[in-house]
C-alpha cells in the first residue's frame, strides 16, 4: 500500500494557489496556478497523486482534510453523472474539468480516502499543506515554484516474492525471517542461494528501479496475471 497525503493552499481563496501531494521527503510533488480556490487546490492534488502513480497496482491510501473532496469522489460523483454532472439542485457541478479528470483517473484503481484534521500537526498532512502553501506564496511574490521531485525511482516499493523450493528439498521449522534473502547483499555469489531451502516459501525482497517496475507491470497485465505472480513464474 502507498500512503500519500493530498492537500491545497489558497491565499485569498481565490489567490495564489497550490496543491501538494507527499510521500516522503524524496518523493513529493507540487505546483499551483497565479490565481486559484483552494478546492482547485486539494483536488488538483488528489489528481497528480493518482496520475503519478497510474504505473502502479499498488492500493492507494490517500490522506486528505478536505470532506468536499472525499465526499465529491466517493459519494456524490456517481449521482452527478447520472444527471449529466449537475447537483441535485440542477445546477452545473463546480471544478468539471478537474471532476471528469479525476473520474477517468481513478477508474479501475484500488484506493481508499482518510480524512485527517488539518492543521492539527498530523506530519503527512503538515508536509503536503507545507509544500502547498509554498508554492502559493512564490506565485504570490513571484518566486521560483518548489516543484519537488515528483515520483521517481526513490518511490518505488519493493517487489517481495514468494517462490516455492523445488520439489524434494526438505522442510524444517526455521522461521521465514531467517530466511530472507536480500538481493543487494550477494554481490559476489549468485543471485539467490537456494543451497538449503528450509521452507515451502522463501521471501526474497527485489529493489527494482521505476522503469524495471514499469515494464514488469505491463508485461503482468499483458499476460493476465500480477506482477507477483509473474516474476515467480519467471524464477
Amino acid at each position: 500500500m502507498i500512503i500519500a497525503a493530498a492537500d491545497g493552499s489558497a491565499l485569498g481563496n481565490p489567490g495564489p494557489a497550490g496543491w501538494a501531494w507527499y510521500v516522503d521527503d524524496t518523493c513529493w510533488a507540487a505546483g499551483g496556478w497565479v490565481r486559484g480556490t483552494n478546492n482547485q487546490g486539494e483536488l488538483t492534488a488528489v489528481l497528480e497523486l493518482f496520475q503519478a502513480t497510474a504505473h502502479l497496482d499498488d492500493e492507494l491510501l490517500v490522506q486528505c482534510d478536505s470532506q468536499y473532496v472525499i465526499n465529491a469522489l466517493t459519494k456524490w460523483m456517481p449521482t452527478w453523472k447520472r444527471k449529466g454532472w449537475r447537483k441535485a439542485d440542477g445546477s452545473p457541478v463546480l471544478n468539471l474539468d478537474l471532476m471528469q479528470a479525476l473520474d477517468e483517473a481513478l477508474r479501475g484503481r484500488r484506493y481508499r480516502f482518510e480524512w485527517v484534521r488539518g492543521h492539527a500537526g498530523h506530519p503527512m498532512n503538515e508536509a503536503a499543506d507545507e509544500r502547498a502553501r509554498a508554492v502559493a506564496v512564490a506565485y504570490q511574490k513571484g518566486l521560483d515554484i518548489p516543484t519537488g521531485p515528483g515520483w521517481t525511482g526513490a518511490c518505488e516499493p519493493a517487489v517481495d516474492v514468494l517462490v516455492s523450493p523445488a520439489p524434494g528439498d526438505a522442510a524444517d521449522e526455521a522461521s521465514l525471517d531467517d530466511r530472507e534473502l536480500h538481493a543487494g547483499e550477494v554481490a559476489d555469489a549468485a543471485l539467490f542461494d537456494f543451497e538449503d531451502p528450509a521452507a515451502d516459501w522463501l521471501t526474497l525482497s527485489l529493489e527494482l528501479t521505476a522503469e524495471e517496475h514499469t515494464r514488469l507491470v505491463e508485461r503482468a497485465r499483458a499476460a493476465g496475471q500480477s506482477p507477483e505472480e509473474f516474476l515467480r513464474g519467471l524464477i
